[in-house]
């Protein structure tokens, strides 16, 4: 690239730059032209309004007058007749008029327009000074974007301070030359962001009317859209990546657009889209188109196929969301079949090339570069691109301490990897898993997959945040609301064959995990032992509104509208997702109190950042039906008719509350458990969401990684057991010599007598 230092010497631009900024300068310009034109104005229209004045003076001078009969009132007709030889001697030619008619005028009082003058001009100077001291004060020089690169990356950390990933700009950076660019990648980066490049001075008004309609349409549901759309042009973009900060105001985008138009002048067409394939970020720490194909395919940028690049072209509109190593990892792929599609409509390429581009297969590079935990690191990313913005989190030198324990980590995915290897033969490919706080909702641990870089597989999915259905393990929820309504551990209910008919829909038959009927059980040993039979019938006596309502005061986002839902939604019919349910488990650990989970203990670097926001609690499940739950969940007898006594849900020496699940035709398996200083949830599956062959819930699955991961985390405590509430009422329910105790809610407690009274008369 050129050097603009000798440029900027003897570019007339400079010149202006040493009297301020250059648009301040022109603006001032303007306004001074802009002021005398006003004043000119006046001028000229006090001559003009004395020409009739004028004109009769020549007229008396050389014509007689004569009041015309009929004439209209408000009008002189003047009669010019024979002139006077001396007088047009004087003028110069023979004076021989026709009629005309004189409209009288009325001088306007220039002592009251004066003022206004004088006004317009005080806003236009206020107007002029606001501009500079809001726009162009602080502009930087263009003039560095040839010159130097910033060097100033953000590190993410666990909370013990060990570095779990580098995001860095100029370390990572690799120059090219737009000559060393294969004409597609160019092509289909002009097609993806700004198709009018070549043919505009920096901003495009069509594209910010077309995006400005586009949005508020949206906004207004007058039209449907999946996604806002950009008016920015490529030279904006390079602005807004190089040179600004990416906040979202009038402001910055007014600097954007002042800046965009000086660069023009100091740049040429090509030397603009080197730099911006030079300077924006692909996603991750790839800076440039060069490290972007590096990054993501191990290979130069030169070498590029179509289908390469125009993965790489569609990234730049958001490279942390639409990375393929990210948190959605299709939306790549659903970006490229964009770009690919307008390189179509622009003529770029043919159909036929469009469909070998979209079949052609990505082949990522297989490892990572210094990463660990990298689903939580992913994760993190993006919540800071949401807090502060693309441009700070990869330039702005954050220094990010974490929630996550590196520990905790490797164990947790060592666990995941080693039982998902041995269910291979029965179809299982892919595991994930949680560990948290649930004291503070801190996550120490998160396995978005068994293997992260397993491209064949979507390992890049983090699982963790996806939607999937959770089978039992969401029935504690209809149990908390059975439990706050006045029912009891002890309560009965018939686990007996049963139909709900609905108008217009087949009769549903709930069944039991184990085909059988088990009649009259308590409560207790419905959830514990998970009956599905007893869940449905509680959950049709409350309504399926109040599940729902609770499942949102819990942090569940999506359950939208509880119209799309059944009695179903107790068996584990509506989809949730690993981090949400398994907080939910977190707030039966802490009492009932509920607050969101987070990733980040605290964000710092050379400027003052934003504050983040401090979860407040907020009591959703009282106390004494939070104990209760936890006293179900934990009760090894309780469950043992469905699991066994010995099952791998039992942590000897500790009470451990847990639950499991499975989904409909075996596409998810779960298990979540807790203690009141770690919570566990892990799900084994296939991404695909094809069927495994046989995973018995409890058993075998998810189950054994939970015991394990369990078993690690309570190594050298003490033994465990949750504390009941001051309030609840401690009572034996046996009659026998072996007592059993059950605590219940003041007002719920049953009244024991092992001695009745016998009824009637005994012959």
């Amino acid at each position: 690239m050129p050097d603009h230092n000798s440029t900027k010497q003897t570019n007339p631009l400079h010149l202006l730059e040493l009297l301020g900024k250059p648009i301040f300068f022109l603006f001032t310009i303007l306004g001074v032209f802009f002021i005398s034109y006003l004043h000119l104005i006046k001028v000229f229209v006090h001559q003009l309004l004395n020409i009739p004045k004028r004109l009769r003076t020549v007229l008396n001078r050389n014509s007689w007058l004569q009041a015309k009969k009929g004439s209209p009132a408000g009008e002189r007709t003047v009669l010019v007749g024979k002139s006077r030889p001396k007088r047009s001697d004087l003028i110069g030619f023979p004076l021989h008029f026709p009629k005309i008619t004189l409209p009288r005028f009325s001088r306007p009082n220039f002592r009251l327009t004066q003022p206004l003058f004088t006004l317009l001009s005080f806003v236009i100077i206020i107007i002029g000074l606001t501009f500079y001291q809001l726009i162009l004060r602080d502009l930087p020089d263009p003039h560095t974007l040839s010159t130097s690169l910033p060097a100033l990356s953000t590190k993410i950390y666990d909370r013990n301070h060990i570095l779990l990933y580098q995001i860095y700009r100029d370390e990572n950076r690799t120059l090219i030359n737009l000559e060393d660019l294969p004409n597609h990648l160019v092509n289909a980066t002009i097609a993806a962001e700004d198709k009018s490049f070549y043919h505009h001075l920096g901003i495009s008004p069509t594209a910010i009317i077309r995006a400005f309609y586009s949005n508020t349409t949206c906004s207004l549901r007058i039209q449907s859209c999946t996604s806002l759309q950009g008016g920015s042009t490529i030279t904006q973009q390079l602005v807004k990546n190089a040179l600004l900060t990416p906040e979202r105001t009038l402001t910055r985008k007014l600097k954007e657009a002042i800046l965009a138009l000086w660069i023009e002048t100091i740049y040429t067409k090509d030397e603009i889209l080197e730099l911006y394939f030079n300077y924006v970020p692909y996603g991750g720490t790839a800076y440039g188109i060069e490290e972007g194909a590096r990054y993501y395919f191990d290979k130069s940028s030169s070498d590029l196929n179509l289908a390469e690049s125009t993965l790489l072209a569609g990234l730049p509109i958001a490279p942390t969301t639409l990375s393929p190593f990210g948190v959605n990892p299709y939306l790549a792929k659903h970006r490229q079949d964009q770009v690919l599609d307008r390189m179509r409509g622009e003529g770029y390429i043919s159909i036929e090339e469009v469909n070998m581009a979209k079949e052609t297969p990505l082949t990522f590079r297989s490892k990572g570069n210094g990463i660990f935990a990298p689903h939580f690191v992913m994760y993190v990313q993006d919540l800071l691109v949401q807090k502060f913005g693309e441009n700070m989190v990869h330039r702005g030198g954050i220094e990010v301490i974490t929630t996550l324990d590196l520990s905790l980590q490797k164990m947790l995915e060592k666990n995941i990897s080693s039982e998902v290897a041995q269910l291979k033969h029965l179809n299982v490919s892919n595991g994930a898993g949680l560990i948290l706080d649930p004291l503070t909702g801190e996550i120490l641990a998160m396995a978005g997959s068994r293997d992260f870089f397993d491209t064949e597989h979507d390992g890049q999915v983090n699982i963790t945040i996806s939607q999937r259905q959770p089978g039992s393990s969401i029935k504690p929820l209809t149990y908390a609301l059975a439990l706050g309504s006045g029912l009891t551990p002890s309560t009965r209910i018939d686990d007996s064959p049963i139909c709900f008919n609905s108008r217009g829909q087949a009769p549903y038959c709930p069944k039991n995990y184990d085909g059988k009927f088990h009649g009259s059980v308590t409560l207790r040993t419905a959830l514990a032992s998970s009956y599905n039979i007893p869940a449905i019938k509680l959950l049709n006596s409350l309504g399926v509104d109040r599940l729902v309502t609770l499942g949102k005061n819990l942090g569940i986002t999506t359950w939208d509208d509880s119209s799309q839902y059944g009695l179903a939604l107790t068996l584990g019919g509506g989809d949730v997702t690993l981090l949400e349910l398994t907080n939910t488990y977190a707030t039966l650990a802490r009492g009932g109190s509920y607050f969101p989970t987070h990733a980040i203990l605290s964000t710092t670097n050379h400027t003052t950042l934003p504050p983040l926001p401090s979860p407040q609690p907020k009591q959703i499940i009282s106390p004494g039906v939070a104990y209760q739950l936890s006293n179900i969940l934990s009760d090894n007898q309780a469950r043992s008719p469905a699991f066994g006594y010995r099952s791998v849900l039992n942590i000897p020496g500790h009470q451990v509350a847990v639950k499991t699940g499975t989904s409909n035709y075996l596409r998810d398996n779960w298990t979540i458990g807790y203690t009141s200083d770690y919570v566990v949830g892990i799900w084994v599956g296939n991404n695909d969401n094809t069927s495994m062959s046989s995973v018995a819930s409890g058993i075998t699955g998810a189950s054994p990684i939970w015991n394990t991961t369990f078993q690690s985390l309570l190594t050298d405590s003490p033994p465990h057991t949750f504390s009941p509430p001051a309030n609840l009422i401690k009572v034996n329910l046996s009659c026998t010599d072996i007592p059993h105790y059950d605590y219940f809610v003041p007002g719920t407690e049953p009244h024991i007598n092992c001695n009745p009274e016998p009824e009637g008369e005994i012959l």
